[in-house]
């Protein structure tokens, strides 16, 4: 092939988009569909818990769209991290909602399942022979931290993904992968060169976002031996020179440089050039192969459970010296936790927020003078959820009617909700951050392929 164009239709499957610019990427010529489904963004509760962040009937409304548009063109379709952390569960949510709308549609595609999901046992194995290494702020792992862990996840380059599309799958639905790898693995399958390939889906893997408009759709990317051209998929969009070069900028330590399993995308000597008032051409892109193919971990464990409470503050006196009363919130809550309770601090903690004050900046907050009005949020963590609910509930009555120490009587603020104590559950922190040396680029993870139904 001289060219292959990938169409990227949203930076998220169930996040939605307009079908028509669906239409018009196989109208003008997509050769495959990538498109990623997860992310670490929203935290570790979606690895540590092995849920999903999106509800069904948006990734089903998506992916129905996606595979009758694979099926009517006759191309592959591939999903990258399944059910947000890429976990075995959550290729198999995304695989049953696949087969639901494949026997609605009655449409016959080969679907292939990339799994991520690691064994702490193999990952020991690896840890005692010297093929894990930290990467920074993190330093040496211990095989105690991977015990700990509810889920670990591997993620992927293109590798695995080229096997399943080798091996005759037509829709791909892998574990935590690489946002660029969804996009590549068809391009370098079918020939094209490195730099420009994971540059250009470096560029795509958030769909429009390097468009004028992200919300009306995605891209297209087309690919060939000198470099790629990338178009909005919405005819009143368009895509420019520091739009483009600026998403090299999003979630990338280096601007210039961003590592892949298998080596390091260099776009410094890259050249951004607008082809007319919609399209940009990029050259220049380089791949430096790596002579060790790494993997990176993902891990995560239960730190504790927490109890959220949340109060609302008007009372202008109050508002004037807001810092003083969370100040002596915190102060009270701590004496009536001991007094009641007997814990000391070591045995639980708690965050005290003010929403509408310094809730996003804290100290950094450049805002002086009282604020309108305040939100108070409560979040408390335990070993235990009981003890977590238990100190949240101490703190009920303080969040309701704490006076300021000059006050002659209790104010009234307000609870949003009765009860005012919402149990949250287990809470999750990621623990690894650290990569293995692969034995092969596919070694850590399992490929299974399911015969396309037979349709009399």
């Amino acid at each position: 092939m001289d060219s292959v164009r990938v169409l990227a239709p949203t930076g998220m499957l169930g996040a939605g988009f307009p079908e028509a610019t669906v239409e018009r990427g196989l109208a003008l010529g997509a050769d495959v569909i990538s498109v990623d489904a997860g992310s670490t963004d929203s935290g570790p509760y979606y690895l540590g818990s092995s849920q999903p962040k999106t509800t069904r009937a948006a990734v089903a409304r998506d992916l129905r769209v996606l595979l009758r548009a694979a099926a009517d063109a006759g191309i592959p379709l591939i999903v990258g991290s399944c059910g947000t952390s890429g976990t075995d569960a959550g290729v198999d949510w995304i695989a049953g909602i696949t087969a639901d709308i494949l026997a609605d549609e009655g449409l016959d595609l080969r679907v292939a399942r990339v799994y991520s999901e690691q064994e702490t046992g193999t990952l020991t194995e690896h840890l005692e022979a010297g093929r894990i290494r930290a990467l920074p702020p993190l330093g040496e792992l211990r095989a105690e931290t991977l015990e700990s862990c509810t889920h670990i996840v591997a993620m992927m380059g293109h590798e695995p993904i080229v096997a399943a599309l080798e091996a005759g799958a037509q829709v791909v639905l892998a574990g935590r992968a690489t946002d660029t790898a969804v996009a590549a693995a068809y391009p370098l399958m079918k020939g094209m060169p490195a730099g420009p390939t994971w540059h250009a889906s470096k560029i795509i893997e958030c769909g429009g976002q390097c468009t004028t408009d992200p919300r009306a759709g995605g891209v297209l990317a087309t690919i060939d031996a000198d470099g790629f051209t990338v178009e909005p998929l919405d005819p009143a969009v368009a895509c420019t020179p520091i739009l483009v070069a600026a998403h090299m900028l999003y979630e990338t330590v280096n601007p210039f440089q961003m590592r892949e399993p298998d080596g390091t995308l260099d776009v410094r000597e890259a050249d951004y050039t607008a082809l007319d008032d919609r399209r940009v051409r990029v050259e220049g892109s380089r791949f430096h192969v790596a002579d060790q193919h790494t993997v990176k971990l993902e891990g995560a464990r239960v730190t504790g459970y927490e109890t959220m409470s949340f109060s609302a503050i008007r009372d202008p006196h109050i508002l004037e010296n807001i810092d003083d009363w969370a100040d002596l919130l915190r102060t009270m809550i701590r004496q009536r936790v001991a007094q009641t309770l007997g814990l000391g601090e070591d045995k639980y903690a708690f965050d005290v927020r003010l929403y509408g004050h310094n809730a996003v900046l804290g100290d950094l907050d450049p805002a002086r003078g009282a604020p309108r009005e305040v939100g108070v949020m409560l979040l408390v963590s335990a070993p235990e959820q009981s003890t977590a609910t238990a100190v949240a509930k101490i703190a009920n009555p303080l969040m309701l009617h704490l006076p300021t120490p000059d006050m002659n009587y209790l104010p009234s603020l307000a609870f949003p909700t009765s009860p005012a104590e919402v149990e949250r559950g287990p809470a999750y922190e990621f623990v690894l951050n650290h990569t293995v040396d692969s034995i092969t680029p596919t070694d850590m993870f399992r490929i299974e392929i399911e015969e396309a139904p037979h349709r009399g």
